[in-house]
């Protein structure tokens, strides 16, 4: 299939009547849970007043992973409104979530960061009834199992902060319910990088982060939330120590964690540590690096450079992180309806297109094929070899023809997360023990 996306100007109707002539792909087609609803039909749809449409504008407010310019161009072509994207860090992100919620409309926010935000009630619930092809979003969100084998991960999995009780409630639903907290849209699967060819060993297991073959040559995440699960899954797989939820540790786990990450500072195991994807692009360019945590696009962006790297796929699994749009409490009327619009936009195709492009995943993989090339979808979804080079959204070839996507297909990855970006009960003193180990 060729690629739709370089036809603009593709009406909301359009969309809904590819979606509904596409053929799903028959795996993801026997993994997707029943719908907690029955999604509405076009004709009651909500409609915007035709005279008053291009008057909207609705401020989105969101970590920038999904707030792409190229992405609210579209929606405005499509939808006949604006989006005007702010993008902040997580913990600013949360922090004007939860503290403002006037100056947004539109809340694109991560699944860990709910049990933060949603007691604020800052959000208003989603009437899944109001949601288009609800039925047909991964059933990693709805009932935090891929497949009938995924084993549950632990952290904030997402189908644990799906839900809510009533529209209003600012506690989670124990189950599916007719109100989402958010409704997902872009998520992905994290493992370490290595550069192939500056090393004497290629990595197996996140243990190796340990492994003194690498010492002096390693860098791990300075995001504490983050970083203390990298940290994990490397602590754990080299039978240092065992935990009872790596997403939510105990004061006591925290202080033996803290205390191994220590020792291994002291003996020099790592090169750095970095915040942002520029920094971890630039060591792992540079070759100061030559394994550490990274996140996919970063991965992409060093090769782009022409440089080898490999995100890794390892024994134990993946850590994952998802993200998804709510909406604010006060939006209302008008702007609600415009924002339901939005989000139904989302997930019909052009926008999990043009991330699959990038290595991300949408939450519904079979719209998102409709503004893939059937290449491109062999190579980021299937797993297959590229039968063509894999050019991203911008232009950037980021893989030769003959390639195949580290860890294989999107069930393989996503099919094997061990744990969940988390906001742990103990998350005051996980900082502390955290900026503890990178002063020591």
């Amino acid at each position: 299939m060729e690629r739709s996306s370089s036809a603009p100007g593709i009406s909301r109707r359009t969309f809904l009547a590819m979606a509904s002539l596409a053929v799903g792909s028959g795996a993801l087609a026997a993994c997707v849970p029943a719908p907690a609803s029955d999604a509405v039909s076009e004709a009651q749809a909500p409609e915007v007043l035709t005279g008053k449409i291009a008057d909207i504008v609705l401020r989105q407010i969101g970590t920038g992973v999904s707030g792409v310019n190229e992405i609210a161009e579209q929606a405005k072509a499509d939808l006949g409104f604006t989006i005007q994207m702010t993008a902040l860090g997580t913990d600013e992100n949360n922090q004007r979530a939860i503290t403002q919620p006037g100056s947004y409309d539109i809340f694109d926010g991560e699944y860990f960061s709910l049990p933060l935000v949603v007691p604020s009630g800052a959000l208003q619930g989603l009437d899944v009834s109001r949601i288009e092809a609800f039925e047909k979003i991964a059933p990693t969100f709805t009932t935090g199992k891929l497949t009938e084998d995924s084993v549950i991960a632990q952290g904030t999995a997402p189908h644990k902060v799906m839900f809510l009780p009533e529209r209003n409630s600012t506690s989670f639903a124990e189950g599916m319910t007719n109100w989402a907290t958010l409704i997902p849209t872009i998520y992905n699967a994290d493992t370490l990088g290595y550069r192939p060819d500056m090393v004497e060993k290629v990595p197996t297991s996140w243990a190796d982060l340990f492994d003194p073959v690498y010492r002096g040559r390693t860098a791990i995440l300075d995001i504490p939330s983050i970083g203390i699960m990298d940290a994990a899954m490397v602590v754990e797989s080299a039978g240092l120590m065992e935990f009872g939820d790596k997403g939510n540790m105990t004061r006591e786990e925290l202080d033996g964690i803290t205390d191994i990450l220590k020792e291994q500072k002291a003996l020099g195991q790592f090169r750095a540590f970095w915040k942002t994807f520029d920094e971890s692009v630039n060591l792992m360019v540079s070759g100061e690096v030559v394994l550490q945590s990274m996140w996919s696009p970063a991965v992409t962006a060093v090769k782009a450079q022409g440089i080898p790297c490999v995100y890794q796929p390892l024994a134990e699994g993946y850590r994952a992180w998802g993200g998804g749009i709510g909406i604010s409490s006060g939006v209302e009327g008008m702007e609600l309806d415009a924002a339901y619009d939005y989000i139904n936009w989302w997930n019909s195709g052009f926008a999990g297109g043009f991330v699959g492009r990038q290595g991300y995943y949408s939450a519904i993989p079979e719209n998102a094929r409709l503004f893939m090339s059937e290449a491109e979808w062999d190579f980021w979804y299937e797993g297959k070899p590229a039968s063509e080079p894999m050019v991203d959204p911008f232009g950037t070839e980021l893989e030769p023809e003959g390639a195949v996507r580290d860890g294989g297909s999107f069930w393989e990855r996503m099919g094997r997360v061990v744990v969940w970006n988390s906001v742990m009960d103990e998350q005051d003193y996980l900082v502390q023990k955290w900026n503890e180990f990178i002063a020591a």
